[in-house]
C-alpha cells in the first residue's frame, strides 16, 4: 500500500500545468536627420545585448509586413500643415485634428494668414480640439515666427524647430521625418508604452527612451519604426486591453497575456482597418485604402 501511495504522488509531481502558447501568427494581420544622441539600453534580466537588439529588430521587420502602408496620420499638404496639425494633436485624438483643420486652413493656408488672424475666430474653430485658447495662441505664436524669422517657411533642422513656440522635440522629429525626409523617433503616449512592454527599455523619460531606443536601430529606420509601433499601439497593443489573442507579434512578446488572449474575444478588441472600422485620416494615402482602411468621417458627420 505505501508503494501504491508512493507512486500516486510522484504521478501527481510529474503533472504540470500546460503553459499558455502564444499565437504563432496573427489572423488579424493585414498582408499586402537630425542628430541624435544615442546610449546603449539596459537588456531585460537574463537578455544579452546581442539578443536584445536583434529581438528588436524582428518585432520591427514583423511589424512593417502587418503595417507595410503605415503612415503619419495626420491629414497634412505641406510643412506648414503638419506642423500647425502636430501641435493640435496634444492631449486629443489625430482623428478630432483631422475633422477640425480643414476649416483652419481654408481661412488661414500660409503662416502670414494665421500670424494675423483674430484670435477669438481661431480659437472658435480649434475648440473641437480641446485647450483651444494654449493651442490658439501656439499656433498663432509659431506662425509669426515663421514669418519673422524664417521668411514664412518651415525650417528643415532640429535646433531651430524646438525654438517655436509649443513645439517640442516630438513634434519635431514628426515634422522632420515626414515632411524633411529626415530621420527621427517619435515617443509619444502609444510609443513609450509598447517599448516597455516590449523590454526594449526600462526609461519613462522620453528623451532617454529616444536614445535608447535609438542605439538599437539605424538611423534610417527611425521614422518608419515610430510609424510601425505607434500603429500597432493604436490598433492592437492597446493601454487598457491589449489584444493578444489577435497580435502577430505575439510570440516575440513578453508581456502576452496582459490582455485577452482568447482569439474570438480579441479580434473584437481590434480598430481601425483590422477591425473593420474608420481610421483616422479623411484623406489617406491609396495604399491604405488598398489594404482595405476606411477614411474617417469629418467632423459633424452622422455615425
Amino acid at each position: 500500500m505505501k508503494k501504491a501511495s508512493a507512486k500516486k504522488v510522484a504521478t501527481k509531481k510529474a503533472i504540470k500545468k500546460k503553459p499558455v502558447i502564444a499565437p504563432e501568427k496573427a489572423t488579424a494581420a493585414v498582408k499586402g536627420a537630425s542628430a541624435v544622441k544615442t546610449v546603449a539600453a539596459k537588456p531585460p534580466t537574463g537578455e544579452s545585448r546581442t539578443a536584445l537588439v536583434r529581438r528588436a529588430r524582428r518585432i520591427n521587420r514583423e511589424l512593417a509586413e502587418i503595417y507595410p502602408y503605415a503612415h503619419p496620420e495626420l491629414d497634412f499638404e505641406n510643412s506648414f500643415q503638419l506642423l500647425v496639425a502636430t501641435v493640435l494633436s496634444a492631449q486629443t485624438t489625430d482623428l478630432r485634428v483631422n475633422q477640425t483643420t480643414p476649416a483652419l486652413f481654408a481661412k488661414y493656408p500660409t503662416p502670414e494668414d494665421l500670424a494675423v488672424a483674430v484670435p477669438e475666430e481661431v480659437e472658435e474653430i480649434l475648440r473641437p480640439c480641446g485647450f483651444f485658447r494654449a493651442k490658439t495662441k501656439s499656433v498663432m505664436g509659431l506662425s509669426k515666427a515663421l514669418v519673422e524669422n524664417h521668411g514664412g517657411e518651415v525650417p528643415g533642422r532640429l535646433e531651430d524647430l524646438v525654438k517655436l513656440p509649443g513645439v517640442g522635440r516630438k513634434t519635431a522629429f514628426v515634422v522632420l521625418g515626414n515632411a524633411f525626409g529626415r530621420p527621427g523617433i517619435t515617443v509619444d503616449t502609444h510609443f513609450q508604452r509598447l517599448v516597455r512592454r516590449w523590454k526594449w527599455t526600462e526609461q519613462t523619460d522620453p528623451d532617454k527612451i529616444e536614445a535608447e531606443i535609438g542605439a538599437l536601430f539605424p538611423k534610417g529606420d527611425w521614422t518608419d519604426l515610430s510609424h510601425h509601433v505607434i500603429w500597432h499601439g493604436r490598433r492592437i497593443c492597446h493601454a487598457r486591453k491589449p489584444a493578444c489573442g489577435a497580435c502577430p507579434i505575439a510570440p516575440l512578446c513578453p508581456a502576452y497575456g496582459e490582455g485577452e488572449t482568447d482569439p474570438e474575444k480579441a479580434k473584437k478588441l481590434l480598430k481601425y482597418e483590422k477591425g473593420g472600422f474608420p481610421g483616422q485620416r479623411l484623406n489617406p494615402p491609396k495604399s491604405y485604402l488598398d489594404a482595405g482602411g476606411k477614411p474617417a468621417p469629418p467632423l459633424g458627420a452622422a455615425g
